[in-house]
């Protein structure tokens, strides 16, 4: 980072990732998520080799089954030079069986409980430390706004401000976390704190750097959705948080076709490079009025690629509504989707061969891929009648 955009030192500890370093001053790494279904051999591996020739420092692969493993190991021979990342997900246990074919895992503290839940927290991050070292791997605690532990979130609701609401609680999830995993003897690791409202990111990353200044923060604003926009929230993000030595490594979380999922990298430079620059395109705050679609980026887990041209209706379609402070969130799987739709005024979370419609928390029922639509305009008509009575 130049001179004229540091405002405070960066005093993060190096993490080695493969053939790669993340933090301690060394050049902010650019990574993404292949999007294709991992059994795909052929499309995994030609998607894995985009993103590599992009540019990306990671990349991450979805792993959800023993068959998943198996086609993991094929494409890990077929890319050894690219630094590959797993998501546990729900199953932590997983790790034992990625760990040889990877160079970091990544587990979220909110789906911890998800699996043994009698077994103590602690053990289950021990068990991810100890597997994790024994095949080199790093770890990333990535905090998700949508999968806070319900304890924590339980806890800490009510504590924060308008407009912030779930950042205390994911702030303190992950400071949990680095204190679990220290005390398992292992320090080879980043966090991440991501939701899909920038201002969340950028203030519990900013609470986070305060408390733990020495951990590296991968950024991020999940969700992000479509260009430009999805683009312009990151990019908010990452101007007030970058320009303040937060962030050593990044994604830009796009829903984008397979092919063009380079695009995330893409972006991610590019934006780096402006900042770097003094380069800027955002105000100091950042003000969000108007509607505002978030979407998921397009990954192995969805279930239906329907998913990504409904994304696409969705912004066409609601485009008369640009005006009104509306959020809309579609989602392309049953993994997030139901929680990270809440928060929403309408979402839409996609199954193999239906559309789930919420407003708010509540279901308003699941419809075809060629009628939700319909659905959505009824729903977002009635948001904006009780607005304008």
């Amino acid at each position: 980072m130049s001179n004229n955009t540091q405002s405070q030192e960066k005093n993060t500890r190096q993490v080695k990732v493969g053939n790669t370093v993340i933090g301690g001053g060394a050049p902010i790494v650019v990574q993404s998520m292949a999007a294709t279904r991992t059994q795909d051999l052929e499309a995994t591996k030609n998607q894995v080799s985009l993103l590599q020739k992009a540019g990306a420092g990671l990349i991450r692969i979805a792993v959800d089954s023993k068959k998943d493993v198996a086609a993991l190991a094929e494409i890990r021979g077929f890319v050894p030079e690219a630094n590959l990342v797993v998501d546990l997900q729900e199953s932590y246990r997983l790790v034992k069986d990625v760990a040889p074919y990877v160079d970091k895992v990544r587990y979220n503290p909110g789906h911890l409980y998800h699996h043994e839940k009698t077994k103590p927290v602690a053990d289950k991050v021990a068990f991810i430390a100890e597997e994790a070292a024994k095949h080199d791997c790093a770890i990333r605690i990535g905090v998700n706004c949508g999968s806070v532990d319900p304890a924590i979130a339980e806890q800490f609701e009510g504590a924060d401000e308008p407009g912030l609401e779930g950042v205390s609680a994911m702030v303190e999830s992950a400071l949990q976390h680095c204190s679990l995993i220290e005390k398992a003897g292992f320090t080879r690791y980043v966090v991440s704190l991501k939701d899909s409202d920038p201002k969340k990111v950028i203030a519990s990353n900013e609470r986070f750097a305060k408390v733990r200044p020495d951990v590296p923060l991968h950024l991020g604003v999940t969700e992000a959705g479509m260009p430009p926009d999805g683009i312009i929230k990151t990019r908010i993000a990452f101007e007030q948080l970058l320009t303040k030595n937060i962030g050593d490594t990044v994604r830009v979380s796009l829903t984008l076709p397979f092919e063009e999922k380079w695009r995330e990298i893409e972006s991610g430079k590019s934006i780096i490079s402006d900042i770097e620059q003094g380069k800027f395109r955002s105000v100091p705050e950042f003000f969000d009025d108007g509607l505002n679609i978030i979407s998921c980026p397009s990954c192995s887990r969805v279930e239906n690629e329907a998913f990504i041209e409904l994304a696409q209706d969705v912004k066409t379609m609601t485009e008369y509504a640009k005006e009104f402070d509306i959020t809309i969130a579609v989602m392309g799987c049953r993994v997030n989707g139901p929680g990270e739709t809440d928060d929403a005024d309408l979402g839409l979370w996609c199954a193999p061969n239906f559309v789930n419609l919420k407003r708010g928390e509540k279901e308003v029922g699941a419809f075809p891929y060629d009628e939700v639509l319909s659905q959505l305009k009824n729903e977002l008509d009635m948001i904006i009648a009780e607005k304008t009575t």
